[in-house]
């Protein structure tokens, strides 16, 4: 076991979704050894291994962890607070009893940027997907809110499979 337990420090009221929280709070140990190993698994959208920290999307908000206290934002209230820090605890102990099978990371990762997936999609905002705009619609695919296979050009049209392939690995 790597990490006892993570206490809750303090909330605060979050910004961005007026009526939820952000839950700080305090790991037993410094997250440091383990940062690199959770930085393997799904949904990191930006690792720094300068700073040693690691920000991964969950569905409603985002959860950093920094080497001496974590992040989550978007959280319904204390309970709720108190039950990811519980869920994140049993987590970073799976992810390091796991730690022989993973393959540390040790480069930056970034999420990708808006303009970056807009660049890719067929901007044609011919709104087959639902989306007003090629805009919109990359927003809500940053936001996990959309799919590519939504963006009929992309799946239908074989002149941007190679588009498609650079979205996906970006995704």
């Amino acid at each position: 076991m790597y990490l006892e337990t993570i206490t809750l420090m303090k909330t605060l009221p979050c910004l961005s979704e007026p009526g939820r929280i952000i839950v700080i709070g305090n790991p037993s140990q410094p997250l440091t050894n383990v940062i690199p190993y959770l930085a393997t698994l799904p949904d990191v959208i930006v690792y720094n291994p300068a700073t040693c920290t690691v920000t991964f999307r969950r569905q409603h908000g985002f959860m950093t962890l920094y080497s001496d206290k974590v992040y989550i934002t978007k959280v319904k209230d204390v309970e709720e607070g108190l039950e990811l820090l519980k869920a994140l605890t049993d987590a970073i102990n799976v992810t390091w009893s796991h730690r022989a099978e993973l393959v540390a990371v040790t480069a930056a990762r970034s999420a990708p940027r808006l303009l970056d997936i807009w660049a890719l999609l067929p901007q044609t905002n011919c709104k087959q997907c639902g989306d007003a705009t090629c805009m919109a619609f990359a927003a809500a695919l940053l936001q996990q809110k959309r799919s590519l296979t939504d963006c009929l050009s992309l799946t239908a049209d074989p002149l941007f499979s190679e588009r498609r392939a650079a979205l996906e690995a970006m995704l």
